[in-house]
């Protein structure tokens, strides 16, 4: 697989995403049908029993497998989710890594997977997702 190189500091694949700087989400790869990010553990993330917020799981889990979906850092199109299913397989503690594939691209909907796991290997958290292809249109929104 031929990953591109690291995005620039404060960009997130070519966007500006308030939330997930405040999240702390950290952009590593992204190329044909794969993205890559990272999440840092931090303690105002977590949940009563000190693992990361499904909630939190879940947005990242978004926002990498879209990123999956452009497949490139050119921000020319976005993604708008129609459909997430995410399944829970074990706490969210310590660092996260966070990888999403794109299945099946079509002209008008792209299919995505992807999972989170600690930093020993464990699988945290697998989804699937269907994103609807938003094309910029110069003028345009």
């Amino acid at each position: 697989m031929t990953v591109s190189a690291t995005p620039a500091p404060g960009e997130y694949f070519g966007l500006a995403i308030p939330f997930m700087r405040f999240l702390g989400l950290v952009p590593e790869q992204i190329g044909p049908a794969y993205a890559r990010t990272s999440l840092p553990w931090r303690q105002d993330l977590t949940n009563s029993r000190g693992d990361v917020h499904g909630g939190t799981l879940m947005s990242v889990l978004d926002f990498t497998l879209s990123a999956a979906a452009r497949g490139s850092a050119e921000a020319t199109e976005g993604m708008a989710t129609i459909d997430m299913n995410t399944t829970f397989l074990s706490p969210g503690t310590g660092d996260l890594v966070i990888e999403a594939r794109c299945l099946r691209r079509g002209g008008s909907i792209a299919f995505c997977e992807g999972d989170i796991r600690r930093a020993d290997g464990e699988l945290v958290a697998r989804a699937t997702a269907t994103f609807k292809i938003i094309r910029r249109r110069p003028g345009g929104d």
